[in-house]
This record gives structure tokens, C-alpha cells and sequence, in this order.
């Protein structure tokens, strides 16, 4: 019989990210083939502010979650101060 709980996924974070800057790198070389540095360099820049974007939008979600954590904390510690 087999065992009902299943394993760990395996972790492609890395993979991702890699095939993320693969992709990237083929697009903006087609670009440049095709319409020339000036569009590969609009499409960096736009890539670069939406990924600035992102990692603005996680650090504020992460500062709201670990102060909602920090006050449930204290008031189940009972630490009013």
C-alpha cells in the first residue's frame, strides 16, 4: 500500500530564475536584431522597473505581516507596553 502523505517537492527556484534571464537574454537579442538597440534597451528598462516594482510590493507585504505578527504576539504574551 502506498504511503497517503506525499514527499517534498523538489525546490526550482534556481531553475526558474535562470530560465527567466535564458528567456530574457533571446528576447532582447531578437529585439535588437529586429528593431534595434533603442527598443532592447526600452525593453530593459521596462523589465528593470517592473522587477524594482515587485520587490517593493514583497518588502511592504512582508513589513505588514511581521508587524500583524509582532501585535498578535504581544497581546497574546500580554506585554501592553
Amino acid at each position: 500500500m502506498r504511503d497517503p502523505t506525499p514527499g517534498r517537492a523538489p525546490n526550482f527556484t534556481g531553475a526558474c530564475i535562470v530560465m527567466f534571464g535564458v528567456n530574457l537574454g533571446w528576447v532582447l537579442l531578437l529585439l535588437f536584431a529586429i528593431y534595434g538597440l533603442i527598443a532592447a534597451v526600452f525593453l530593459g528598462l521596462v523589465v528593470n522597473h517592473w522587477l524594482n516594482w515587485l520587490e517593493t510590493r514583497r518588502r511592504l507585504a512582508e513589513q505588514a505581516f511581521d508587524s500583524m505578527n509582532r501585535d498578535r504576539h504581544r497581546s497574546a504574551s500580554g506585554d501592553h507596553s
